[in-house]
């Protein structure tokens, strides 16, 4: 009888104000919780255009509102990472040269089936996974 191994695996969860000053204290929490894995600095990148949209286009931006960031890290195999926004109108303005490209980015480095939005206006869950070895 052939047995498996459970998947080592890392979670990592926390919720911030909606403050757009809170961005650089994601890419420092997910640093830290993704040292060492070969998709970190994407991971990074990913998650902080998600929280800066969950800040700029939903509730979450709100006085006294929150976004949070939950990311599982499947050692050898993929990371999967979420931000949870407030919900509310989520209105996204067109492009500029300096605005309105994160989920262009999301979509290009996570690659086609390997991000999305889901929920609605009372909360949204904007996600990606990388897979651990993006060569």
């Amino acid at each position: 009888m052939e047995t498996t191994k459970p998947r080592e695996s890392t979670t990592f969860e926390r919720s911030y104000p909606g403050l757009v000053d809170q961005v650089a204290r994601v890419r420092a929490d997910l640093a830290q919780a993704a040292h060492g894995c070969p998709v970190a600095d994407d991971l990074v990148l990913l998650a902080s255009e998600l929280a800066t949209n969950a800040i700029l286009h939903s509730k979450s931006g709100h006085p006294d509102q929150v976004f949070t960031v939950r990311v599982t890290i499947y050692h050898g195999d993929y990371v999967w990472a979420e931000v949870i926004d407030c919900g509310g109108p989520w209105a996204i303005d067109g492009h500029d040269d300096e605005h309105g490209r994160g989920l262009s980015i999301v979509a290009t480095i996570a690659g086609v089936g390997n991000w999305g939005i889901d929920g609605d206006e009372a909360s949204r869950v904007a996600w990606f996974r990388l897979e651990w070895d993006q060569a």
